[in-house]
């Protein structure tokens, strides 16, 4: 009796043995799906999911996932072949855009010089804001198609945030005054020095106040922190959170923005402030608009 017990349990424990060595194979073949997979992802290469395992299901199973790889990155290839397009066709129209409207300022202001009744007048004061709308929209269009255009990297330099932010701040004195916006500013006496780009920042703070001209309330507060945090902040009733979560979209505008809105001056800053190591975000709570640079 005993000795039947002792072979009995004999088998249980090879059976156990070959149970535990088949789970670690498995084991080991999961792992490797997940890290290929991993890596996959984040490089675009045509490389498949090739794992050591002889299992039947693991391997079915990696060879449904390369199926998908490849799908997946057919798309990548056409998302970005469509998005390489249409940077093409706004960088395109923006060129085709900028020489006529130029040639029709030109002669708005020889026309403006010369005598004409007052309908004549009052018609070509339209004909001129109408063309500078155009004229703000086309050099929107073109920044834009400067900025996401692939150059290699950014060309940086030391600066000082608080000297750029002050500048940029006194650029836009006539637009804040347009609208009779007074800005409370914070900015502290001790230098902030970072390794970026001056026109790129300048650009990046030029926007954010035009964006806080465009949804504020009629307030505006800017606070620069030692530690590099900007924080861009106003009333905005025109907003909510919903929109708020789009306003970094490229082309997306509200119905409180201003009729020569791109929706491209965010994305824009966006797109620099990434380019630069930085992040940008915005919050809308309790009615205020609250968009928050960092440059580590």
């Amino acid at each position: 009796m005993e000795l039947w017990l002792c072979c009995l349990a004999g088998v249980l424990f090879i059976i156990i043995l070959i149970l535990v060595c088949k789970i670690c194979i498995l084991r080991k073949a999961a792992m490797e799906i997940s890290d290929a997979f991993s890596d996959r992802l984040g490089h675009d290469t045509n490389t498949l999911i090739d794992i050591c395992s002889r299992d039947r299901a693991m391997r079915a199973l990696a060879g449904k996932i390369n199926v998908q790889l490849q799908k997946l990155r057919e798309e990548r290839l056409r998302c970005q072949m469509g998005d390489r397009e249409i940077k093409d066709a706004v960088t395109n129209i923006s060129h085709d855009l900028r020489t006529p409207l130029t040639a029709i300022c030109g002669y708005l202001d020889l026309l403006e010089k010369e005598e004409k009744s007052g309908n004549v007048s009052r018609y070509l004061k339209i004909i001129r804001s109408r063309t500078d709308v155009l004229c703000q929209l086309s050099e929107e269009l073109f920044r834009y198609s400067v900025v996401t255009a692939d150059i290699g990297e950014m060309p940086t330099e030391p600066i000082v945030l608080n000297r750029i932010l002050e500048d940029s701040i006194s650029a836009s004195y006539a637009l804040l005054k347009e609208r009779n916006i007074t800005p409370a500013i914070s900015i502290p006496e001790a230098e902030v020095r970072r390794t970026l780009s001056r026109s790129a920042c300048t650009r990046i703070f030029g926007n954010l106040v035009s964006n806080a001209v465009k949804y504020s309330d009629g307030d505006l507060n800017i606070t620069l922190e030692e530690n590099g945090r900007i924080t861009f902040s106003n009333h905005a009733s025109g907003l909510d959170e919903i929109l708020t979560g789009r306003l970094f979209d490229r082309y997306y505008t509200v119905e409180t923005a201003s009729p020569g809105s791109t929706g491209l001056g965010l994305s824009i800053a966006r797109t620099l402030t990434e380019q630069m190591g930085g992040s940008i975000e915005a919050d809308y709570r309790n009615g205020m608009l609250y968009i928050r640079l960092f440059f580590p």
